[in-house]
């Protein structure tokens, strides 16, 4: 099978603009996803799936180097989030070339709703520097976050970076732009790990991919270089877009798709 040139065209601005949102606050599958499921309808879905994740790694790879000259990190606590989220990742897509992920959008969209509620309601969410919390909690909490979000990704992807981001301002007490920054190491690490399975198991499209890669890249470069440069209250505001899209495709999938 073939790819048409158009197609390839397409589906390189998709891939900028998906990597541009991302790179601010997560949620760029919501756009590069459906959009090349629609456009690439004879390929087999594992396929498609598997080849996003190229385009979506490297425009996070790009979105870390500009996070990395302007934001202070916790490299001990993203070192270990990082190492289990990878392997989270590498078994939640195992299993998704196992069995469907569809019985879990139910569940999501109860807890993107919830969310939606408290971050639209609690006006001081994210707007705060790092709160100090013991080691113990701090580590307790990052097996959580890599544990949990690393399987989600690997297994049904849409909308995790947004769902970082809200596990580290609600759960480790850091502000929007920091949690932006360190979501964005960890989505490297989850990316690699779905990454590492569908290469073993031979899935990629790499036509597709490759040219993908590049334009989500440039995407993901100037959506950072936009967050550090507009702070706090600028990635509030998107980050509540973005729950709400996520929201709304979770409903169209649970409601109205066939």
């Amino acid at each position: 099978m073939t790819i048409e040139a158009y197609h390839l065209i397409l589906l390189c601005v998709i891939a900028f603009c998906a990597g541009f949102v991302d790179a601010i606050v997560g949620g760029g599958g919501l756009i590069q996803t459906p959009a090349a499921l629609i456009i690439l309808p004879s390929f087999p879905v594992a396929s498609v799936i598997a080849s996003l994740k190229i385009p979506s790694f490297s425009g996070t790879s790009l979105a870390v180097v500009q996070y990395l000259k302007k934001v202070r990190l916790n490299w001990g606590l993203i070192s270990i989030i990082c190492t289990i989220a990878f392997f989270a990742s590498f078994a939640g897509s195992q299993l998704l070339t196992i069995v469907s992920n569809q019985f879990m959008k139910p569940v999501l969209l109860v807890v993107l709703t919830l969310v939606a509620i408290y971050t639209f309601t609690n006006k001081n969410f994210g707007q705060h520097q790092e709160v100090e919390y013991s080691d113990r909690y701090k580590l307790t909490y990052a097996i959580l976050i890599s544990v949990i979000i690393g399987f989600y990704d690997g297994f049904i992807g849409p909308g995790a970076g947004s769902f970082l981001i809200l596990a580290f301002v609600s759960l480790l007490g850091f502000d929007f732009l920091h949690s932006s920054a360190h979501a964005k190491l960890v989505n490297l690490a989850t990316n690699l790990g779905s990454i590492t399975l569908f290469l073993l198991k031979g899935k990629i499209l790499w036509a597709v991919a490759i040219p993908m890669a590049f334009c989500n890249a440039a995407g993901g470069a100037l959506g950072a270089n936009l967050a550090i440069a507009k702070g706090n209250r600028f990635i509030r505001i998107f980050f509540q877009v973005i729950v709400i899209a996520t929201l709304l495709r979770f409903m169209y999938d649970i409601f109205v798709k066939p």
